[in-house]
């Protein structure tokens, strides 16, 4: 009765059964005892998961569908919301981890009596005995305690709704262990509900944490989701705070810690500002990925806290009051690393307090990061590295560096590695030395005293020395030189002309009825592996480039590419079907992509790519919602042909891709001479004649 409460839409029932929509549309029409709906709209009805399943069921149609999605259907479909979902999933799955034979005690038997005896389990691993209030009908707007523990235990009829999800991931967790079941229902609903959060990339959090180096205890006073903690390399005899004003991201990332970590985890939800969670705490290292631009932070509340040490912050310089918290939780010595809008480094409101962190050398560096880095896309963030100082330096100086050369192209994102190579190299120099000679262009301790004029500003672009001009100038013949060989090799590539030829009328088939029929094998990207190797993310394959990701450790197998797989991306709404060659062989797949197995005897790769890419072929089998544009790969076609015509086929796909990897590297190589000329007329390192 309880599974019935889960709703499910048509889109839904489409991906359990590995079909198109147009199918559940005929299907409701043509069998009268199709379930009938119980919610949603008129034009968008949902139906209970329970009847949907089990008249698929009887009909046959459900013997192909994974358990991850069923899962995540589930999940979902909960009736009180996927966040609540989540959380009852997570401590569920925390107790499977920690205590897998408590859990089978209490599952055993009927819903009602693991929905009786979950709670008092819960409260053995969660440590906490405080149930989650029951929803009374007291208004929405009354105001939560000031601060609470992240993870309280839920109530039994609260399990009771959940308990078909609940037994559910315990089925995969046996599969693929709690800790993956828990990152693909989280990475899922983050994906499904891409402007609801503000996240923090991976590669980022690990550039973050890496800059504030070994810690035994290390704070995160704006949680979100986790992301930075779940960056530190954790040991068992570590601990980690978190906080966050929502209680929910408090929950999770409470969850995805003690899933992963071997730390201690304190994890609290409330305002920190106002009410923080850890008065008393003195860190090792704080990370900190503060909300931007918020006016209402506490600006007329806290006008007289002990954690303005270097001034009152502005109503508009919220994140200065951060960055204070911050250095107010470090123990002397301690180093806190902090993500940042570009303007906290100059707006005028904030320049006394910008002034009095330089002179007592407590501001250490700033790092300008490539556009692309982290949401908002399209602003270069910074970095801040802050250290609480047991003692004033006789003449401080900070570390300034900018890595906007490192950015990616399109959406393919930075080059990680490179940011990463150069600012953990600058910073380790310079943390040992107190001062790095310079890097033009990239690099290059400044005295606090030359910083200190009217402005304070520490935008890093404005205090570097430009790159060397005679470098500059051979970069620039070179990148010329290399694009004319490139439009020679384009020019080479282009397509022959075509002749008109009447529409083909070729019997069809889909990517589902291929892999129900063994003749290819899919699989999706994961959120993390024991295999520390590259990985292919949507960015690389949209963008062309080569694998520049990294996925978090964890006891998921990596599916790792081969010549001859077919990656297509889900999201995003572009036709892209890249197929794996030599260079790129090995790498692991990342989230939001799908690989292709053909069997090499029954089907070509080429041929297979290049009928994924029709712009008719993705529309059809492209799902929209509000945010987002979703691709079910089943549901793509491609024609039955004889193997010998797949390969004529494939042959000509395979010429189209090498015209298009030419184009767009003349592209690219454009764009650098032209970004390189005006920079070089307008500094006066290249002549105008």
């Amino acid at each position: 009765m309880q599974d019935n409460a889960t709703e499910v839409t048509a889109a839904g029932i489409a991906r359990l059964a590995g079909v198109g929509r147009a199918a559940v549309s005929n299907w409701r029409r043509r069998h009268a005892d199709f379930p009938k709906p119980v919610g949603g709209t008129e034009t968008s009805p949902s139906f209970a998961l329970a009847e949907v399943e089990a008249w698929l069921r009887e009909q046959g149609k459900l013997a192909e569908v994974p358990l991850r999605e069923r899962v995540w259907q589930q999940l979902a479909g909960h009736p009180e919301g996927p966040v609540t979902a989540l959380v009852h999933a997570g401590c569920a799955l925390l107790l499977i981890h920690e205590r897998p034979t408590v859990w089978l005690d209490v599952s055993a038997g009927s819903d009602e009596r693991l929905a009786a005896m979950l709670p008092g389990a819960l409260e053995q691993v969660l440590g906490v005995n405080t149930p989650l209030p029951v929803n009374t009908g007291a208004p929405a707007h009354t105001p939560p305690p000031a601060h609470t523990p992240a993870l309280r235990t839920p109530t039994g009829p609260q399990l009771l709704l959940s308990a078909p999800l609940l037994r559910g991931a315990a089925e995969l967790a046996a599969e693929t262990g709690a800790r993956h079941t828990f990152e693909f229902l989280l990475g899922r609903h983050l994906d499904a509900s891409p402007r609801q959060y503000t996240l923090t990339p991976a590669e980022l959090a690990r550039l973050m944490a890496d800059l504030a180096g070994p810690a035994r205890t290390v704070l995160d006073p704006a949680c979100g989701t986790g992301a930075l903690l779940r960056a530190v390399d954790t040991r068992p005899d570590q601990k980690l705070y978190a906080q966050d004003g929502a209680p929910d991201l408090a929950a999770l990332t409470a969850l995805r810690l003690r899933l992963q970590s071997r730390a201690t985890v304190h994890a609290a939800a409330g305002d920190t500002l106002r009410a923080d969670a850890h008065p008393e705490l003195r860190a090792d290292a704080v990370l900190c990925h503060p909300p931007f631009n918020e006016r209402n932070w506490g600006h007329d509340e806290l006008a007289y806290d002990a954690r303005w040490e270097y001034g009152f912050p502005a109503r508009t310089e919220s994140e200065l009051a951060w960055a204070q918290h911050a250095l107010a939780r470090l123990a002397d010595g301690g180093t806190a690393v902090l993500l940042m809008p570009p303007a906290a480094a100059s707006r005028r409101s904030g320049r006394r307090i910008r002034a009095d962190l330089l002179r007592r050398g407590a501001l250490r560096a700033v790092v300008a990061l490539p556009v692309g880095a982290a949401p908002p896309y399209n602003i270069p963030l910074h970095v801040w590295v802050l250290r609480r100082p047991d003692r004033t330096p006789a003449a401080p100086e900070v570390l300034l560096a900018d890595t906007g050369r490192f950015a990616g192209e399109a959406r393919g994102g930075p080059d990680w590695q490179a940011v990463r190579e150069a600012v953990l190299d600058a910073w380790r120099a310079f943390d040992r030395a107190g001062r790095l000679a310079e890097r033009p262009g990239l690099a290059r301790s400044v005295p606090v005293i030359e910083l200190l004029d009217d402005d304070v500003d520490l935008a890093p672009a404005r205090h570097l020395p430009p790159a060397a001009a005679a470098d500059g100038a051979e970069q620039l013949t070179a990148v010329r030189e290399r694009l004319g060989e490139t439009l020679r090799l384009t020019v080479d590539l282009t397509p022959p002309p075509v002749d008109p030829a009447p529409p083909a009328r070729w019997p069809l088939t889909t990517v589902g009825e291929l892999a129900r029929g063994g003749t290819l094998v899919l699989r999706t990207g994961g959120t993390g592996g024991r295999a520390r190797v590259p990985v292919l993310t949507d960015h690389d394959v949209l963008a062309g480039t080569a694998p520049s990701g990294t996925l978090p450790e964890s006891d998921e197998e990596a599916v790792l590419t081969e010549p001859g797989d077919v990656v297509v991306p889900v999201l995003g709404g572009g036709t892209v079907a890249r197929v794996i060659g030599e260079a790129t062989r090995g790498a692991a797949l990342g989230r939001n992509l799908v690989l292709l197995r053909p069997d090499p005897a029954a089907l070509d790769p080429w041929f297979l790519a290049g009928f994924l890419r029709g712009t008719a072929n993705h529309r059809q089998a492209s799902s929209y919602a509000s945010t987002a544009t979703r691709l079910d790969v089943r549901r793509l076609q491609l024609p039955r042909l004889p193997f010998d015509e797949q390969r004529r086929y494939g042959a000509r796909f395979r010429a189209l891709d090498e015209f298009e990897r030419a184009v767009r590297h003349a592209n690219r190589l454009g764009e650098q001479l032209v970004r390189g000329m005006y920079d070089g007329l307008t500094d006066g390192t290249v002549a105008p004649d």
